[in-house]
C-alpha cells in the first residue's frame, strides 16, 4: 500500500464517519487555534519586554508588555486544557456513532456470514481499530489546522516587523516541514500501515490460545502455540519500536531547522538593525519567535503519521463487512414492508399449522452445493419433531435457516405467512434455537437469564430455573447471583443445558429449536435430558423441533426426518408427559 494511494470509497465512508460535526468539531479547533497562538505570542512578548526592560525605559511603556505576558501565559494553558475537554468529548461522541454504524452493518451477517473471519481480528477490529479512529479529529486534521494557521499568522507578523525575517520563515517552515514528514515516512511508514494488521494477527492468536488451553495442555502444544502468540507479538513490538524512531528523529530534525530558522533571523535581522530599520526589541522577537512557531508545527509531521495508521485502521474496519453480502443470507424488508418487531398476522395458519417448509433447500456462504435440501415439514401447535442424520447432513444448516440466519429456497411458512414477508427479527421472536453448546457469559446467573427478557422479575427467574430443574442447584450455589464462569466454565453441560431452555422459556418463544441438546452431557444422562427439554418446552404447547445424532424415543416426540435418507416427515408416537424424568445433574 503506497501513502499516495487515495482510500476506496467504502474506506471514506468510515472517516467521514469518525469525523464530527463541524459544529461539534469547531469549538476544540479554535480553542486549540488559541493555545498555540498564544504559544506564540508569550514567546514573543516575553523577548521583547525583556529587550525593552534592558534598556531601562520608564515603567509605563512596558505595562502593556507585562500584563500581555501573564494574559498568554494564562491563556495557553487555559486554552489548552478547554480544547482538550471540547475536543475528546466530539470525538468520543463520534466513536459511538462509529461502533453503531459497524454492528449495524455486522448484525445481517451474524453469524454465518462472517465464518470466514478470524474471531480474535474481528474483536480488534471493533476494539483497537475503532478506537483508532478517535485519532483522526485529534491527531490528524486538528493538528494540521492549527499548525497550518499558527505558521502563517507568525510569517504574517514577522513580515510586518521584517518582510526579509518572515520570508526567512516561511522558507525554513516549508522546509521543516517537507524533511521531516519525508525522514519520518521513510523510517515509519510501512510500520505504521502494518500496526493495526499486526495488532489484528495478535489479538487473534491470543483469543486462539486462551480458548484453546485446555486442549493445547492436553496434546502437549502449549509451546508451539506459545511461540506463535510470541512472534506475533515481536512483529507488532517491532513496528512499534520502529514508529516510535521515526517520532524521534522527525523531533530532531525540526529541533534542527528552529535553530536553523532563529539563525536564519539573526543573519537578516543584525543589518537591519546596523541600519537602524528595526530596534533590539525586534530583532529579539525575529530571532525568538521561530522557537514557538516550529514547536507547534511540529506537529504536523506527526500528524502525517496519524493520518496513515487511521486510514489503515479505517481500511480494515471496511474490510470487516463485505459490499455485497452473500448471496446465501437473508435480507431485510424493503421499505413499506410490515412494522419490525411485529408478530405474524396469526399464531397459526387457518388449519391449524404453525410451520410449513416445503421443498426447502439451503447453502452455506461460498459453497457450491447446498447443504440441506428437499426438506419438507409440516408441524401444528405442541408438535415435537426430532431431526437426525449423520454429520454433513444439514442438521445445523437447517436450524440456522428456520431462524434466517440463512436464506432458502422453496417455501418457509409461518402462521399461514411466507418467511421472507416478514421482518427478521419477527421470525426470530417466533423461533428460538438453542444452541449444540449455548453461550454463557462471564456474569451471575441473573444477567444471563435476563438476556433473553430484561423486564424480569428475581421472582420470574427463580420460576424458570425451576421448571428446569435447576431449583435445589440454584440454592446451592447461592442464589441468582452465582456466576457461572467464563463461556459457563463453573456450570456442566447439562446445567448450561438446562440455563439454555429456562432462558428460551423466559423469551416466550412458539417454537424451539435445539441444535443437539445432549451432545455436551453424559451418555446416560442424555435421554433424561431430552425428555425433561420436550416436556417442558410443551407444557404450553410451544412446537419443538430436537436436531440430535443420539436415539430419541418414539415416546418423546410426534414426528420424525431423517435428513440422510430424505425421506419425508413421518408420524413417530404419542408423547407421553407422565414419563418425564427427575432432572439427574
Amino acid at each position: 500500500m503506497r501513502d499516495s494511494r487515495l482510500p476506496d470509497a467504502r474506506t471514506l465512508a468510515v472517516l467521514r464517519l469518525a469525523q464530527p460535526r463541524l459544529a461539534r468539531f469547531a469549538p476544540g479547533a479554535l480553542l486549540g487555534l488559541l493555545s498555540a497562538a498564544s504559544s506564540v505570542a508569550l514567546l514573543a512578548t516575553s523577548a521583547w519586554l525583556i529587550t525593552r526592560a534592558a534598556e531601562h525605559p520608564p515603567i509605563l511603556f512596558l505595562s502593556a508588555a507585562i500584563v500581555g505576558v501573564r494574559a498568554f501565559a494564562l491563556g495557553r494553558a487555559g486554552f489548552r486544557y478547554a480544547d482538550r475537554l471540547a475536543s475528546h468529548d466530539a470525538a468520543f461522541r463520534q466513536l459511538a456513532a462509529v461502533r453503531v454504524g459497524i454492528y449495524s452493518r455486522l448484525v445481517p451477517l451474524a453469524p454465518d456470514g462472517l465464518g470466514a473471519t478470524a474471531r480474535g481480528d474481528l474483536l480488534t477490529r471493533l476494539v483497537n481499530d475503532v478506537d483508532e479512529l478517535q485519532n483522526l479529529p485529534l491527531r490528524v486534521v486538528q493538528p494540521l489546522v492549527t499548525a497550518a494557521v499558527t505558521a502563517v499568522l507568525s510569517v504574517i507578523g514577522i513580515s510586518l516587523i521584517l518582510p526579509a525575517a518572515g520570508f526567512a520563515l516561511a522558507l525554513s517552515l516549508a522546509i521543516g516541514f517537507i524533511v521531516s514528514t519525508v525522514a519520518h515516512s521513510a523510517i515509519a511508514a510501512r510500520a505504521e500501515r502494518a500496526i493495526a494488521p499486526l495488532r489484528g494477527a495478535l489479538g487473534d492468536r491470543l483469543l486462539e490460545f486462551v480458548n484453546g488451553l485446555d486442549v493445547f495442555i492436553a496434546f502437549g502444544a502449549v509451546a508451539e502455540r506459545q511461540a506463535a502468540v510470541d512472534e506475533a507479538d515481536a512483529r507488532l513490538r517491532t513496528a512499534t519500536l520502529a514508529r516510535a524512531a521515526a517520532a524521534g528523529v522527525t523531533a530532531a530534525v525540526l529541533s534542527a531547522l528552529a535553530a536553523t530558522a532563529t539563525v536564519g533571523g539573526l543573519i537578516v535581522g543584525i543589518p537591519a538593525l546596523a541600519h537602524g530599520s528595526i530596534g533590539g526589541p525586534a530583532l529579539a522577537v525575529i530571532a525568538l519567535v521561530p522557537l514557538a512557531v516550529f514547536d507547534v508545527v511540529g506537529t504536523a509531521p506527526l500528524a502525517m503519521a496519524a493520518w496513515r495508521q487511521v486510514r489503515s485502521s479505517a481500511e480494515r474496519i471496511a474490510a470487516s463487512v463485505p459490499t455485497d453480502p452473500p448471496a446465501e443470507l437473508p435480507t431485510e424488508l424493503p421499505a413499506g414492508a410490515p412494522s419490525r418487531g411485529n408478530p405474524p398476522p396469526q399464531p397459526t395458519a387457518p388449519d391449524g399449522t404453525v410451520l410449513e417448509l416445503v421443498d426447502v433447500a439451503a447453502s452455506w456462504p461460498g459453497a457450491t452445493e447446498p447443504a440441506v435440501h428437499g426438506v419438507t415439514v409440516r408441524l401444528r401447535r405442541g408438535d415435537r419433531l426430532v431431526v437426525r442424520g449423520p454429520s454433513g447432513s444439514g442438521k445445523t444448516t437447517l436450524a440456522h435457516l428456520l431462524v434466517r440466519f440463512l436464506d432458502y429456497s422453496g417455501s418457509f411458512r409461518l402462521g399461514g405467512v411466507e418467511a421472507r414477508d416478514l421482518p427478521l427479527e419477527t421470525v426470530r421472536a417466533t423461533i428460538g434455537l438453542v444452541e449444540q453448546s449455548p453461550y454463557l457469559f462471564d456474569e451471575s446467573v441473573r444477567q444471563n437469564l435476563l438476556f433473553a427478557r430484561d423486564t424480569a422479575t428475581d421472582g420470574e427467574l427463580v420460576a424458570a430455573l425451576e421448571r428446569v430443574g435447576l431449583a435445589s442447584w440454584l440454592s446451592e450455589r447461592g442464589g441468582l447471583d452465582a456466576r457461572v464462569g467464563d463461556a459457563g466454565s463453573l456450570v456442566s453441560g447439562g446445567q448450561a443445558g438446562r440455563i439454555a431452555l429456562a432462558r428460551a422459556l423466559l423469551a416466550d418463544f412458539p417454537v424451539i429449536v435445539f441444535d443437539e441438546p445432549a451432545a455436551n452431557v453424559e451418555p446416560r444422562l442424555a435421554e433424561l435430558l431430552l425428555r425433561d427439554i420436550l416436556s417442558i418446552a410443551t407444557d404450553e404447547h410451544r412446537t419443538v423441533i430436537v436436531i440430535s445424532h443420539l436415539p430419541v424415543p418414539d415416546a418423546l416426540v410426534s414426528h420424525r426426518l431423517d435428513l440422510d435418507s430424505a425421506r419425508p416427515l413421518e408420524a413417530a408416537g404419542t408423547f407421553d408427559p407422565t414419563a418425564r424424568s427427575t432432572p439427574a445433574l
